[in-house]
This record gives structure tokens, C-alpha cells and sequence, in this order.
């Protein structure tokens, strides 16, 4: 498996702007599937989104579509989660998770096998 951690979360207005990156060990980055979930104090954990392999494809929740965009550099191994237009319900621990299985993209957190310890963002209205 491969081991994650996010960085990039705090603090920010309604409307505001950030981006989380999560970097992965060791050498075959290029063979997960990543994906972003988030969940706020109370709920369960949300899929925000996920990219392919080669990241030649995204998928979205209808929640942040427009607002979000994943990219991945493979060669830094790292995967981003940029995200505009914040709004307070964006409030939430953010994660950054990978799998091998072709399932990424449906949303399910059972598709991911590999997780990395969240990193919070507080939206503030």
C-alpha cells in the first residue's frame, strides 16, 4: 500500500480559495487511482472527487462540480485538490486516498484502500 499525507487545509472566507496537496511514498504513484473525500463534524464521509491513473479523467461530486478541480504530477507524486468558491458547508477534515481498482471513479470509499490522516478546513461565513 501506499502511505498519504495531505497538507494545505485551514482557515478561509466564503468565496475564498484553497489547495490541499497530498503526497504519496513510494514508486509506483502512477498506479493508483486518487481520490478526495471530506466529512463534517456529524456526518459521513463524502466523495468530492477522483482522478485516473494518468489523470486524463475527473470525476465530481454535483456538490463541488464547477468549484473543485484534482490534478496529479506523478512525477512529484503528489495529488492536488484545488478548490474555489468555498462556501461554509464546504467545512470539513478533507482526505486523500488511492486504490489500484477500476471502481475509483463510483464514489464509494470501499473502491480506496490506502488513506491518509485528513487535513481540516474551516470555511467561514
Amino acid at each position: 500500500q501506499v502511505q498519504l499525507v495531505e497538507s494545505g487545509g485551514g482557515l478561509v472566507q466564503a468565496g475564498g480559495s484553497l489547495r490541499l496537496s497530498c503526497a504519496a511514498s513510494g514508486r509506483s504513484f502512477s498506479a493508483y487511482a486518487m481520490g478526495w473525500f471530506r466529512q463534517a463534524p456529524g456526518k459521513e464521509r463524502e466523495f468530492v472527487g477522483a482522478i485516473s491513473w494518468g489523470g486524463s479523467s475527473t470525476y465530481y461530486a454535483d456538490s463541488v462540480k464547477d468549484r473543485f478541480t484534482i490534478s496529479r504530477d506523478n512525477a512529484k507524486n503528489t495529488v492536488y485538490l484545488q478548490m474555489n468558491s468555498l462556501k461554509p458547508e464546504d467545512t470539513a477534515v478533507y482526505y486523500c486516498a488511492a486504490t489500484r481498482r477500476p471502481t475509483y471513479y463510483t464514489g464509494s470509499y470501499t473502491a480506496f484502500d490506502s488513506w491518509g490522516q485528513g487535513t481540516p478546513v474551516t470555511v467561514s461565513s
